[in-house]
């Protein structure tokens, strides 16, 4: 620690942890960290997967920013976050525009889950077929003419077939017009964070006005898991048969077992897109990709960038709410110290192999300056590692610390109370 002359007040960087000797000082704090979440290979397919560094069939592309250097990628758009953390493991132009196709059908399903949720629909309800939804062209869930259907197969057509058909209907149902319905999908998508999306149909068809951003996509596909659970299963049943058509999930890594959701698209302007999401080991990754050329080079980028994203990152508790890391001197104080904690569980997403080149430790303005209140933001814990960003995360007063009195302060300015 710096000496500090009274009054005075001055940044303190203490050292926590760092290197080899530092993980088992971390765990001794936090306990076990989470177990490494590896790639679940298929049979056919593992000499596909992408390892640490660029496999012998990566594709040609330009490079996305990652925390651990650039990485080529196809896709023209593309996104991988950390759900749990929210972390960006990969970004490559996130916040551009771009035609987000039948990626549209997510942000249509989130309303449509909000009605359910809130009774204004059921899933045994029936919703009629209006000539609109029946002709509309694209991919279809074939709804008879005339005739009513289901909620819930409207959902799964919506889904699993990416039935456009399906979309019409169930934003008649509800909204009595797709242009009502839309109506409320722009209301609602930036109080999700979606600032930079505007739809101007459910369908997610060519037309005017009607985008999203990757990150955007991403940011819905995280609401839907974390909104919705008990409808989240609807993005990963593998086929669906209604009106003796039988399809299947056109999610190539749902229908692999690579993922367990959500959605893909494919326009001309916005070329093959997909946002998927698998959880393994405990740990749970979206990507969501779009630009790309052809649907096998869509289920090949898409697989690639997943297995990357889990063979380059893990997720680490490092402390646990409420564990101190560390102190602080108080300045004019009835306690000389306060202790810095954890306000909320530490869990960071960092490269495989942090331990061995990280170093952890605090930030803190010191001496603090009494009052102190519990739960005062009085420092940082600081996460450093080569070629990264430092990591900042506040750190809490464990206690409250009340000033001393008037005849306490005189004595400490004058050098005859106690030390602080």
């Amino acid at each position: 620690m710096k000496a500090v002359k009274l009054g005075t007040n001055v940044r303190t960087r203490r050292s926590l942890f760092g290197g080899v000797a530092g993980i088992a000082a971390c765990a001794s704090f936090a306990g076990p960290l989470k177990a490494f979440a590896r790639p679940h290979r298929h049979a056919g397919h593992a000499a596909k997967t992408a390892a640490a560094a660029p496999a012998a069939d990566a594709p040609v592309g330009t490079p996305a920013n990652t925390p651990i250097g650039p990485f080529d990628t196809v896709a023209r758009w593309a996104y991988v976050v950390d759900y749990d953390t929210g972390a960006v493991l990969l970004d490559k132009a996130s916040e551009e525009r771009m035609a987000p196709s039948s990626l549209t059908k997510m942000m249509t399903a989130y309303i449509v889950f909000g009605m359910l949720a809130t009774g204004r629909i059921r899933l045994e309800q029936s919703l009629p077929v209006s000539e609109k939804a029946w002709r509309t062209q694209g991919s279809k869930m074939f709804v008879p003419l005339g005739q009513s259907v289901l909620v819930s197969d409207l959902i799964q057509g919506m889904l699993i077939q990416s039935g456009n058909d399906a979309c019409i209907v169930l934003a008649e149902g509800i909204a009595g017009s797709e242009e009502r319905f839309v109506a409320m999908m722009n209301e609602e998508a930036p109080k999700l964070g979606m600032m930079n999306s505007h739809f101007a149909n459910v369908t997610g068809l060519p037309a005017d006005g009607h985008f999203m951003t990757a990150r955007d996509v991403a940011t819905i596909a995280s609401h839907l898991i974390r909104d919705f659970p008990q409808y989240y299963h609807y993005f990963g049943e593998l086929e669906f048969t209604y009106n003796h058509i039988r399809q299947g999930n056109r999610n190539v890594l749902v229908d692999k077992g690579l993922a367990d959701g959500l959605k893909t698209g494919h326009t001309d302007a916005g070329g093959f897109g997909l946002c998927a999401s698998s959880k393994r080991n405990g740990n749970r990754v979206i990507v969501v990709i779009n630009g790309t050329s052809s649907s096998n080079e869509r289920a090949h980028e898409g697989e690639r960038l997943m297995s990357w994203a889990f063979a380059n990152f893990e997720n680490a508790t490092l402390f646990r709410r409420g564990q101190v890391v560390d102190s602080a001197p108080v300045w004019m104080g009835e306690h000389r110290q306060v202790s810095l904690v954890a306000g909320a569980d530490i869990v960071m997403t960092l490269p495989v192999g942090w331990q061995q080149r990280s170093h952890i430790g605090v930030d803190y303005a010191s001496p603090v300056i009494a009052p102190v209140t519990k739960g005062q933001v009085c420092g940082a814990l600081v996460i450093s590692a080569p070629n990264m960003a430092d990591i900042r995360v506040p750190l809490e007063a464990g206690e409250s610390v009340a000033k001393l009195g008037l005849v306490a302060r005189a004595m400490t300015r004058l050098g005859h109370g106690p030390a602080q």
